[in-house]
């Protein structure tokens, strides 16, 4: 191994360069802008003008240490500095000689190091040897200076003049594209002998690389040369077109359209009517606007379903699973789509059915349709209807139309890419028409599966077959939906969910949902049972369970936020801290009085958002015989009023009632909840049982609950919306509910617990309701 004979030893301001090696012998521009650098610059030209520039080894350390900084480097004379904004100097250096630090001065403000001189202190090499080395280094730098389109010829020149062999290496290092591992490494050769072999490696593999990325430019400046004169030719051809008559080669563009209606499959009649359209585009002249209306029917009949379709699935037992996967209760619905199933694999063919869903929002029904479409195996296509009211928007527009296009139906295929899809329209009940048309009207012929074999849109002006489609229709509410339209679907209704549906919804899929969403596990975020019922009871009044949905979502950016200060951390809700996370009960319910009083009745009540208990009050005082209603009564329910009135009067000896009363007494009959509206007939039996309590003096039992309607003659008529009302009367702590004996057949439907803590009395008259509720 050579010797190392230090020269010279100074002590000089260390600059720390970033992805720069310099190289004795060698001019060098950079920029400083760190704080360090520059008072070491300032260091510099105060005393000699020599500076110790070594290279970090991280290039992205903003303030590198000692131990990350190279430890060979290069003493150089700054030879000029230029003051930049933004507190930077752009300097320019020369490389003096080789240096490595033997020791560290001091650190601030700036690095002063200690370095030692290092030259080659082997023998000299020999005239002859030396030479050889020198002119194979120059050559080998010439052919890469040849292969290198970015290097400076003029360099050459300035080589073949240098006789001294350490200068020639390291010029010839400094100007050459390096990693920066290899020209530290060219920097800390010592060996002039080793650094020259060394280079003219480098030189040889670096030529081999320039070579090979030239042959790849080379291919691709011909593969571009090849594009462009497939260009030219193009141009050429279409010139020979125009001169035979066949303008912007129409000719070879109508017949990549039959070969598009051959593979699409189309019906002889649909061949035919494209047909003539084509012939009609042969022979429009250049630039005809016509011809861009049949180029652009012509691509949405290629691009129709005509003879695709998704095989079905069959298997009853899947769709069961599926159903019962993504919805919890619906036994109806379910039920029915069972049923459609097992007609289908029965006959094995059957025009689709038109399934229409009721129901108030939030409880399910588009992402019913979904998993229909799965459990069918069918394509699933949506078309929202909210807010339509141009036909156009059902049977598109006719062709004369600037912009024309098909309507939402035809789209709704093309998007399915199959004749067999499932088709939701969702609200229709939102639909609306004005004087552009009647959207509902239009929908009457795609609903009749007697029809719609043939439906034709207005842009197509062919007949499309939509018979193999699987209509689902979603409403809130068929009070808007025109009869002729509703009386070509089968209308499955969805009541609100109770509050054990709820419950069960909320366990089994919206807050394992909620979780997945927010990053928790049911490791660090627990919520009981009786905190869940509260959030549905006391935080939510809904027939849906989208704003439990939310709720929810709520108490999950809560433990986010906890666990985001303590990630070790535990969130259990529970009844008792519930009101720490989402606040103050929103909604209260209810309860039974601590004591029987005269003229007070609890009803039942029907919401849209499930059941609800209804006190009527009645009060009697002396006057003239008015009768004053108030709690922002409807119609339907004043008049309910007015024959519990009329009933009282008709039979007040038998009821034990002052039969002057019309006369002397002013009867002032209260709904509370003043605010919120009330309408309905099944009411009567409870206005009427609180006017005969408040008439007689006699106490009605507080734990009596009544729904019905009642005639003149006192008979009890049945009533909707039981399984919500006795729900309510549950929640509530009723012990006995009155019913018509009508409804008797819907006691089979009620929730199991219902059945199990309520008396449920049927009653055909008004006495019954009497011998039960009064004292």
């Amino acid at each position: 191994m050579n010797q190392i004979i230090i020269k010279k030893t100074a002590s000089l301001p260390m600059i720390v360069t970033r992805g720069l090696v310099i190289f004795p012998k060698t001019l060098m521009h950079f920029d400083v802008a760190r704080k360090k650098s520059l008072k070491a610059l300032e260091q510099a030209m105060v005393e000699n003008q020599l500076a110790f520039l070594a290279m970090q080894k991280d290039i992205l350390k903003e303030d590198p240490k000692l131990d990350e900084i190279e430890t060979v480097g290069t003493v150089c004379r700054i030879k000029q500095i230029v003051k930049m904004p933004n507190n930077m100097a752009r300097v320019l250096v020369e490389g003096l000689y080789r240096a490595e630090i033997c020791h560290v001065i001091s650190e601030r403000p700036f690095a002063t190091v200690l370095v030692e001189e290092l030259r080659d202190g082997a023998e000299e090499l020999s005239e002859t040897h030396c030479e050889a080395l020198m002119r194979r280094l120059v050559e080998e730098f010439k052919r890469y200076l040849s292969s290198n389109r970015k290097a400076n010829p003029e360099l050459v020149a300035s080589l073949e003049n240098l006789k001294n062999p350490e200068e020639l290496s390291d010029t010839i290092a400094g100007n050459l594209q390096l990693q920066l591992s290899d020209k530290q490494a060219l920097l800390e050769m010592v060996s002039i002998c080793e650094r020259m072999e060394k280079l003219i490696g480098i030189l040889i593999r670096e030529t081999e690389i320039l070579n090979i990325d030239n042959e790849i430019s080379q291919k691709v400046k011909m593969q571009m040369d090849e594009n462009q004169k497939e260009y030219f030719l193009r141009e050429q051809m279409k010139v020979i077109q125009e001169e035979l008559g066949d303008k912007d080669g129409i000719g070879l563009e109508i017949q990549e359209f039959r070969a598009k209606l051959q593979a699409a499959g189309v019906p002889a009649v649909v061949y035919e009517k494209c047909n003539k359209e084509l012939g009609r585009l042969s022979k429009m002249q250049f630039g005809n606007p016509e011809g861009s209306v049949i180029r652009t029917y012509l691509e949405w009949i290629c691009d129709l379903p005509w003879n695709k379709a998704t095989e079905e699935n069959m298997d009853l037992d899947r769709a069961a699973k599926i159903l019962d996967r993504d919805h919890f209760g619906l036994t109806k619905v379910k039920e029915r789509i069972l049923e459609y199933l097992a007609v289908k694999k029965v006959t094995g063919s059957l025009a689709g059915p038109i399934l229409c869903l009721v129901g108030p929002p939030g409880v399910g029904k588009t992402s019913i349709a979904k998993s229909i479409a799965e459990s069918l195996g069918k394509n699933y296509v949506r078309i929202s209807l909210g807010g339509i009211r141009d036909e156009a928007d059902i049977r598109g527009h006719r062709k004369t139309y600037i912009g024309a296009m098909p309507g939402r139906i035809v789209q709704a295929m093309k998007q399915a890419e199959a004749e067999n899809p499932l088709m939701l329209f969702d609200e229709i009940d939102k639909m609306a028409s004005d004087y552009r048309g009647d959207p509902a009207a239009a929908l009457l012929e795609v609903l009749d599966s007697e029809q719609n074999n043939k439906f034709r849109d207005h842009f197509l002006e062919v007949d499309f077959d939509l018979s193999r489609v699987l209509f689902v229709a979603t409403a809130n509410t068929l009070d808007t939906v025109p009869r002729p339209l509703l009386d070509r679907m089968e209308v499955i209704e969805l009541t609100g969910y109770t509050a054990e549906e709820k419950f069960q919804i909320a366990k089994r899929h919206l807050i394992p949902k909620q979780r997945k969403l927010h990053g928790l596990t049911g490791k660090n975020f627990k919520l009981t049972d009786k905190a869940l019922r509260a959030v549905i009871e006391y935080y939510t009044r809904e027939s849906g369970v989208r704003n439990l949905e939310r709720n929810i979502a709520t108490l999950c950016r809560k433990a986010d936020l906890i666990l985001a200060k303590d990630a070790e951390a535990v969130v259990r809700i529970t009844d008792k801290n519930l009101h720490e996370f989402l606040g103050k009960k929103k909604f209260l319910f209810e309860t039974v009085g601590k004591q029987d009083e005269v003229g007070v009745v609890t009803g039942l009540a029907w919401t849209q958002v499930g059941g609800d208990t209804l006190s009527v009050e009645v009060n009697v005082m002396p006057g003239t015989g008015k009768t004053e209603l108030t709690g922002q009564l409807g119609d339907v329910m004043q008049e309910s009023a007015k024959a519990a009135v009329s009933y009282v009067r008709a039979n007040c000896e038998k009821l034990g009632v002052d039969c002057s009363f019309y006369k002397d007494k002013d009867i002032h009959i209260h709904v509370p909840e003043g605010a919120t509206p009330k309408d309905g007939p099944s009411a009567g039996i409870t206005i009427g049982t609180a006017l005969i309590s408040a008439l007689s003096g006699r106490a009605v039992n507080r734990e009596v609950a009544m729904t019905g309607e009642i005639t003149l003659r006192g008979r009890v008529l049945p009533i909707g919306g039981l399984k919500e009302k006795t729900l309510a009367a549950f929640r509530a702590g009723i012990k006995t509910v009155i019913i018509p004996a009508e409804n008797e057949k819907d006691i089979d439907e009620l929730e199991g617990i219902v059945k199990e803590n309520l008396s449920i009395i049927p009653v055909k008259t008004m006495d019954e309701v009497l011998n039960i509720a009064l004292n």
